[in-house]
């Protein structure tokens, strides 16, 4: 399967709010965000925001260096349109997270909420981590949420992986500090509830 044409189709035939994993909030990643206790300047990089609002909040906040990343290019421009002029604050990227290039050390803050599990090849996700490593300055953040063990073993048709925190903080070793973790009970646009769970993690400092 093509994934790229994939995410553009469903998001040229469905309406942003209709997807299962629509948050009208991005209030959970907010506040993790916050707890970082970083400034306005901190550099984010929203992994598979697409038509996320958490762009949203994060501009309306006052952080002045983000970066959205997605395979679909139809995604982006959703969110590029809603944010109408505050858009050209954004550095939007498109493309595939495990093959993307990010500069050394970027990102103070790396966010992903609902990629890492689609990603069943442990190829895959060894790659995803590489690009961690590169992209994270020592003693960044990381914000992976993923379905929970008792999570959708689907989601838009594809397959998905289903972690514990242990688990889920096993796939990026020893190099990151796991510094907590907590559930989501997410709910979909259809009235139906998933689970999530979120690790926030400490790059180390070498």
């Amino acid at each position: 399967m093509d994934l790229k044409q994939h995410w553009e189709r469903v998001y040229e035939t469905k309406m942003p709010d209709s997807v299962s994993w629509f948050q009208e909030y991005a209030d959970q990643s907010l506040r993790l965000i916050h707890h970082t206790g970083l400034g306005m300047d901190a550099s984010i990089v929203d992994v598979g925001g697409g038509a996320s609002v958490l762009v949203d909040g994060l501009v309306a906040e006052g952080y002045s260096d983000v970066t959205v990343l997605d395979l679909s290019s139809h995604a982006l421009a959703i969110a590029r349109h809603r944010l109408g002029g505050h858009a050209d604050t954004v550095h939007w990227m498109e493309g595939d997270v495990t093959q993307a290039e990010f500069p050394p050390h970027r990102f103070d803050i790396w966010h992903d909420r609902a990629v890492f599990h689609f990603l069943t090849d442990p190829a895959d996700r060894h790659a995803y981590v590489e690009r961690v490593m590169k992209a994270v300055r020592p003693g960044g953040h990381v914000i992976i949420a993923t379905f929970a063990e008792d999570g959708p073993d689907k989601c838009s048709g594809l397959p998905v992986m289903r972690y514990k925190p242990e688990s889920l903080h096993a796939e990026f070793g020893d190099a990151f500090l796991l510094i907590g973790h907590e559930n989501e009970a997410h709910h979909t646009p259809s009235g139906t509830v998933q689970q999530f769970v979120y690790c926030y993690c400490r790059k180390g400092n070498s």
